[in-house]
């Protein structure tokens, strides 16, 4: 038990100033330029790296991983920490290609909100939607940011229509765009009733943009939009106040109606005014959906949604990442492991700018946590210094994508096998093995292809092993449940290979839909799975298009 428990009042105070929230995208939406705007404005970072010059010296901060550099994507989410006016921000930077998803899935059972990012001219994209979809089943608060506006795009009224059509989610501009493309001025503040013209010094964000704030009825402000413009705003705003949904905040809470801004990361058009108004209205722990216990509960509890190896090359070292559900954290205090009941303590805390790190003598709720993990934490689990907790909805998906492992080098056998185990534990890849070879040939199973150039190159930099990854024509995973189960007959079958998991559990590969469906006939006793017996998923998200 904590024996050094905070008052009720510091409790509640620090819970109320936290918020803790995604950014999510479709590819090049901006989603990592308008994460380091944000920390630029957070007074995080002083000089805000350009996505785009990826062979220059400066790379986007949040980006740590070796390969995300070179290659100028987010393969992996990122931990971002920083303090603006009187909140304490917890921003998680999650990956925007599909075949990362299953990270963004995890990190997201860790939010309380989400902005959702789009780009001006392409609307809503698909990853974007299928990342909607898993923020709607979470009932989490949506934030849009609509992105890029300084470039010709279409119109605000066609992205809301689009939005309410195709996400169904009810749309509130708190700002609204002057002007589009070249002509993109700045925007009206439809709460505070400022019209803010954005100045900018050309260097494309690399310092604040000085913003010119006045009304709509200040004389200036018709000559310095013009005639038509001034017009067409006023218009504009008048069609809002008298067609448009009303900004109810409960509403938000419960993801119905998404507050909705426009702007420019690229060149600090709108991010201030955005951030400002997401501290007002985004949730803080109290008010979040996803608590598994009151938020202001004294007794520390918190749950790992991510594991990461070799985040510092020099020391090799593993970090489990926890988001704190109630209490309050304090360094080297003794806790609870649920799954094994067993005393831990949890030392060496540490907060984050991405692959940058602060040692941390206290957490509340909200917060997110890196704890160096000596091999015992895995994905999911809880720790706490009172009752037991229930553990989190974190979803694990269904492989898709299946390679055979082969070591060029038999003499570094030891470090493949450490290497498959670590980056499995991570979530990075599933890896199992052949009942009749044990570690030999390990075949390892990824929801998306790219995943497994990423484990080629991390075996390489980070193990110092080289692999061929030899495919299999398999399409489906399924765990096998109940009676009667033959492992020989399935052996048999050219249509299906037999595997064991990390936990021994069996395990089918089918080459196809039909192999799938045949097996179900032929032993209707048995269930295959997409998921291990007994445990959570967003399987209904499988097998729907949805990832």
């Amino acid at each position: 038990m904590s024996t050094d428990l905070p008052s009720q009042k510091v409790l509640d105070t620090e819970v109320d100033r936290r918020r803790t929230f995604a950014i999510i995208s479709h590819p090049d939406a901006g989603k990592t330029t308008l994460t380091e705007k944000l920390l630029l404005y957070g007074g995080a970072i002083h000089l805000a790296g350009s996505v785009k010059g990826r062979r220059a010296a400066r790379h986007a901060v949040s980006d740590w991983m070796e390969l995300e550099k070179q290659r100028g994507i987010s393969i992996t989410s990122s931990v971002l920490q920083f303090e603006y006016l009187d909140s304490k921000v917890n921003l998680l930077d999650t990956p925007g290609h599909a075949d990362f998803s299953e990270d963004t899935y995890r990190t997201l059972a860790a939010a309380d909100s989400a902005v959702m990012l789009i780009d001006v001219a392409k609307g809503v994209e698909p990853q974007t939607e299928k990342l909607f979809k898993v923020c709607r089943m979470r009932k989490l608060p949506i934030f849009t940011f609509v992105n890029k506006c300084d470039r010709h795009g279409r119109s605000p009224l066609e992205l809301m229509e689009e939005l309410e059509n195709l996400l169904k989610i009810q749309t509130f501009p708190v700002n609204w765009p002057i002007g589009e493309g070249k002509e993109f001025k700045g925007v009206y503040d439809r709460i505070r009733e400022k019209v803010l013209i954005f100045d900018s010094d050309g260097s494309h964000g690399e310092s604040v943009v000085d913003i010119d704030e006045t009304s709509l009825d200040d004389p200036r402000l018709k000559s310095m939009l013009g005639q038509q413009k001034y017009e067409n705003l006023l218009e504009e705003l008048e069609l809002l106040d008298m067609a448009g949904e009303p900004l109810d905040l409960e509403k938000v809470l419960n993801g119905e109606l998404t507050p909705m801004f426009f702007g420019s990361a690229m060149t600090n058009f709108g991010v201030q005014p955005f951030l400002e108004h997401f501290i007002d209205m985004a949730p803080s722990p109290k008010k979040s959906h996803i608590n598994i216990v009151d938020p202001t509960e004294q007794e520390f509890s918190a749950f790992v949604f991510k594991i990461q190896a070799n985040m510092n090359s020099a020391h090799r070292d593993r970090l489990a990442f926890m988001r704190v559900t109630s209490g309050r954290y304090t360094r080297d205090m003794p806790a609870k492991l649920v799954r094994s009941n067993r005393q831990i303590k949890l030392a060496y805390p540490q907060g984050f700018m991405a692959d940058s790190r602060t040692s941390l003598e206290e957490a509340y709720a909200g917060d997110i946590l890196g704890l160096y993990d000596p091999g015992v934490f895995r994905i999911g689990d809880t720790i706490s210094t009172g009752a037991n907790i229930p553990s989190p909805d974190i979803p694990r998906f269904s492989p898709e994508h299946f390679a055979v492992v082969e070591i060029k080098d038999a003499l570094k056998r030891k470090q493949l096998v450490k290497g498959l185990d670590q980056l499995s534990e991570e979530g990075t890849i599933q890896v199992f093995r052949q009942p009749t070879l044990g570690d030999m040939d390990a075949v390892v199973g990824a929801v998306g292809i790219l995943q497994f150039e990423v484990l080629k190159f991390r075996l390489e930099h980070e193990y110092n092993v080289k692999v061929h990854l030899r495919t299999l024509g398999f399409q489906h995973a399924r765990w096998v449940d109940g009676e009667g189960y033959d492992e020989r007959a399935f052996e048999r079958a050219d249509y299906c290979k037999v595997l064991r998991d990390r936990d021994d559990l069996p395990i089918i590969l089918f080459r196809n839909d039909w192999a799938l469906h045949y097996c179900r006939g032929q032993y209707p006793k048995l269930q295959f799975l997409p998921n291990p017996p007994g445990t959570a998923g967003l399987a209904e998200l499988h097998g729907s298009g949805w990832i």
